[in-house]
């Protein structure tokens, strides 16, 4: 059982889950093209309306509607840039949550370097353990961190929580962790609380992940039931079976 300050996380985090399924969200997303596709299906899956365009001339009106944006740096070309610049500036201007997925930073000088210019206006930055080192935000992050591995983790000013959910399947499995990026971009537009955000989207991620995988033999008939089980399970289910530590 989650006890103390992390069962008020929990809580918080599960209030978020219940909030966003109950009244929707709208986030966009510039995303790289591999994931456009998987990412859109989760999003709908959790009851929030993605738009994906990354045409420069169009980012500002979408994200004039949206509730939340999320930058993913896969496939990064001038085009995305110049996209992700303009977005940014209605998302100041609007207040709302912004979060970046510094996608393979550690190979890519270019995206080390646009992330470092922009990481200072994100909200929530959520990558795996290269992509954050490389920004060498993980002692004194300005922002939310979620660094995700065999173990999760979740760095905010002086509190740190491990999220234990998921399953080995779900790295077989393309744009899993762009998709997660993306629903807790969404997760954030309903609490003032990015950690809980964070924690929320960890836990849905990781048990619906679990829940797929009990009644999948592979990654081809992992991921319609990963999608099935996001949109369908309890949140008893995901309380209970929430792994923080």
């Amino acid at each position: 059982m989650v006890k103390g300050a992390k069962a008020d996380l929990l809580d918080k985090a599960i209030e978020a889950i219940h909030v966003l399924r109950r009244d929707g969200a709208r986030i966009h997303s510039i995303t790289n093209t591999v994931a456009q596709n998987f990412t859109a299906n989760v999003l709908l899956a959790c009851n929030t309306k993605p738009s994906m365009t990354t045409n420069p001339y169009e980012t500002e009106a979408f994200t004039s509607r949206a509730d939340a944006l999320h930058i993913n740096l896969g496939t990064l070309d001038s085009s995305r840039i110049d996209a992700i610049i303009k977005s940014m500036a209605i998302a100041k201007q609007r207040s709302i949550s912004v979060l970046l997925d510094p996608v393979m930073a550690h190979v890519s000088p270019l995206r080390a370097e646009f992330a470092g210019e922009i990481m200072d206006r994100m909200s929530i930055i959520r990558g795996n353990e290269h992509e954050i080192r490389t920004l060498g935000i993980e002692s004194e992050p300005l922002a939310c961190i979620v660094m995700t591995g065999e173990q999760d983790q979740v760095l905010h000013e002086a509190t740190s929580v491990s999220v234990n959910n998921g399953h080995p399947i779900m790295a077989k499995v393309i744009a899993t962790g762009c998709a997660l990026g993306a629903l807790i971009t969404a997760l954030s537009s309903k609490t003032n609380c990015p950690m809980s955000a964070s924690i929320a989207g960890l836990i849905w991620f990781g048990v619906a992940g679990e829940v797929a995988a009990s009644k999948s033999k592979a990654p081809g008939s992992f991921t319609p039931l990963f999608i099935d089980a996001l949109y369908e399970i309890d949140l008893d289910v995901l309380r209970n079976n929430a792994r923080l530590s």
